[in-house]
């Protein structure tokens, strides 16, 4: 292995070396993706709500992209030595190989990344939603009470108050009108 190796002009030496780490390093990140998983810094489920997006975007120069960069940067620079191509060729084919698959690296984890649902619960979604008194709720914001609400596609029990002159009885099909600071829903009874 070393005759092989002496045997080498720097210039294939120069890429063989970093085939050898880079690679090494891609095989160690595709392990450990699969057997850990791919961690983003959560530590834990947080429902929080968010208003805007606070995400980086479209990432061209991260770990994984450099890696993934020379691993193919130097495997089509040995492909273009061993093909019989020079030494201008060989740096041109395999840096648009490598900048190629940093493209495609970084499109995919941002695609990737936009599927992700954050399942945060959003409030404001109830709005205009129809659902039902599950505890009785006080007249005139007098006693929180509970309702069912469909929102984001999941059936919620939820605080809520109404400005009615009544008491709202639990089975009273209810329409949520407005949300207040503190998340509790304001509702009135949906033939009103």
């Amino acid at each position: 292995m070393t005759e092989w190796f002496s045997a080498l002009s720097y210039f294939e030496k120069f890429y063989w070396v970093i085939a050898g780490i880079s690679s090494t390093i891609f095989v160690f990140i595709l392990i450990t993706t699969f057997l850990i998983g791919d961690a983003d810094g959560v530590d834990g489920d947080v429902d929080v709500e968010i208003e805007s997006d606070t995400g980086i975007g479209f990432q061209f120069f991260t770990f994984k992209n450099l890696v993934a960069f020379f691993t193919i940067f130097s495997w089509a620079g040995i492909s273009c030595m061993d093909a019989g191509y020079g030494k201008g060729v060989t740096i041109l084919v395999s840096t648009i190989a490598g900048l190629i698959m940093m493209f495609i690296m970084g499109a995919l984890i941002y695609y990737i990344n936009k599927l992700v649902s954050s399942g945060t619960l959003k409030l404001e979604n109830a709005v205009g939603n129809v659902g039902e008194v599950y505890l009785t709720i006080g007249a005139n914001r007098s006693k929180v009470g509970k309702v069912h609400v469909n929102i984001q596609g999941a059936l919620r029990e939820l605080d809520a108050l109404t400005d009615t002159e009544e008491s709202l009885k639990t089975g009273t099909v209810i329409e949520v009108k407005e949300i207040t600071g503190t998340g509790i829903l304001i509702v009135q009874p949906l033939n009103q």
